[in-house]
This record gives C-alpha cells, sequence and structure tokens, in this order.
C-alpha cells in the first residue's frame, strides 16, 4: 500500500501514510516507512521547478517536435540561439576555509546580480551583453540591431541562417515581429515554457559554474568576468550542444510533451 500510494501521488508525506494506515488499522512509524520505500528505491527529494504547461503547451512542444525530429543536422548548426539571463549573484567568502572549488556560494552579506543578453551557434560564442536597465521591447530591438548581426559575421554563419528567440513578449510584440521582418531575420517558431529545448541554457550553467570559481567582489568585476568567461567558451563545447537538439526533441516525444532531463 505504502509504494503503490507514494507511485500514484508522490506528494505523499510520512505523515499523511502513517494516518491512512492508523485509519486502516495498522500502525506504523515514519522510519517504517522510509525504509520500506528505500528498500523499493525510493527517496525524498525536493519537488523541481518547472515551467507551468498547460495543454496548448503540450500540444504546441509536441507538435514542434514532430515537425523538426527530422531535421538535418545542418540546418540546427545554422541556428544562432539567444536568451537574457540574470547571473547569480555577486558573493564574498564569509570564512576564509571556504575555497570556491569545494562550495556552491551563496550571498550572506552584500550582493547583487546583473543581467546579461547572450546568443551562440554551432560554430561558438556570440556576443554576450549586460543590459544595465529594465528591458522593454525598444531595448530588446537596439540590442538585436546592435549585436545580432555582428555575431552572425563574427560566427560565420551560411547564407539563410535562423534566429532562434523564445516568447517574451518583447519579442512576440507586433512591432518587433515587423522590425525583424524589415531586417529579413529567418525566425525560428519556438513553443513557449520549452527552456530545456534551447542549448543556451546549458551554456548559461556553465557561465555561472566558472563565474562562481573567481569570486568577482563587485558588480564591475562580475561584468567583467562573465564577458571573459563567455569568451572563453569552446567552440566544441558550442558544437557538441547544438548536436543534442535531436535528442531533445525525442526526449519531449517520448514525455508526451512535458518537461524533460534537459
Amino acid at each position: 500500500m505504502i509504494t503503490r500510494t507514494v507511485s500514484k501521488n508522490p506528494r505523499t508525506t510520512r505523515g499523511d501514510l502513517v494516518n491512512d494506515l492508523q485509519r486502516a488499522g495498522t500502525k506504523v512509524t515514519k522510519a517504517t516507512i522510509s525504509n520500506t520505500l528505500h528498500r523499493q528505491g525510493l527517496k525524498s527529494c525536493s519537488a523541481r521547478r518547472v515551467p507551468l504547461l498547460k495543454p496548448v503547451h503540450v500540444q504546441a512542444r509536441l507538435k514542434f517536435a514532430r515537425e523538426h525530429l527530422d531535421d538535418p543536422e545542418e540546418d540546427w548548426e545554422n541556428v544562432i540561439w539567444s536568451d537574457e539571463k540574470t547571473t547569480r549573484r555577486v558573493w564574498r567568502r564569509k570564512n576564509a576555509e571556504l575555497h570556491p572549488k569545494n562550495t556552491i556560494p551563496t550571498v550572506k552579506h552584500g550582493g547583487g546580480n546583473i543581467m546579461v543578453w547572450g546568443c551562440f551557434s554551432a560554430k561558438g560564442t556570440g556576443r554576450l551583453i549586460r543590459v544595465k536597465e529594465r528591458m522593454n521591447g525598444a531595448m530588446y530591438r537596439q540590442i538585436l540591431s546592435e549585436n545580432l548581426l555582428p555575431s552572425a559575421r563574427a560566427l560565420k554563419m551560411k547564407r539563410g541562417w535562423v534566429f532562434q528567440h523564445d516568447n517574451d513578449p518583447k519579442h512576440t510584440a507586433r512591432v518587433t515581429k515587423e522590425w525583424l521582418c524589415k531586417k529579413h531575420f529567418k525566425v525560428l517558431e519556438w513553443p513557449s515554457q520549452s527552456l530545456e529545448l534551447n542549448p543556451i541554457e546549458n551554456l548559461w550553467r556553465e557561465l555561472k559554474v566558472c563565474v562562481a570559481q573567481r569570486q568577482p567582489q563587485n558588480i564591475t568585476v562580475l561584468e567583467e568576468i562573465c564577458m571573459e568567461e563567455w569568451a572563453k567558451i569552446p567552440a566544441t563545447v558550442c558544437e557538441n550542444l547544438v548536436k543534442t537538439c535531436r535528442k531533445r526533441l525525442t526526449s519531449v516525444i517520448a514525455n508526451k510533451g512535458y518537461i524533460t532531463k534537459y
């Protein structure tokens, strides 16, 4: 009964199970429940935060995955992937013995963060810039105007390259769509709530780890380190991430449109 209940509802607590069993005439302790579940290969974990998926999102993700599953690898290599991200907070060591290589820093005093916009392709990283004010549609278009084409040229993208961005309202606003069309940018239609389909998410993680190891002491240094570490990401890392596109789509289909491990 214990394993069956947890399998049906993973959010069931040990207290819930104790009460259910008591109502059925069986007395057990929380320790007994834990041991029973452990023997079945189950352990208590914090629930993972994932994007809220409505039925319309699930269907859109499935449609996208099925339509692009057989796209040749060269097509994915001709995509410039982009995103905005707030970097991890600035931190200072609280105790001298805490070596950054052995810790994941958190803010205990002081600190701050910065927002950046970046892009990359299978050929390497494009530009990374700091967004110093609250981003709106006009600012987003300015960022693209000043950084997207230069990135495409630096990456030596083939003719007909495709631009990817998510469905943030700034990205999908009518005026932004018109601007992209006027500039003749070919945009990859993207399903909402699909962070794990964008390989740039893996690059953000890579960047955060590298930045944390260098212990930025203030916002200015944090920005400098972000730029330096982004530029140092090897092209081979970018290439290998883009090669996972088909696997990402396969995972979405296998998971019936719901969030996958990526």
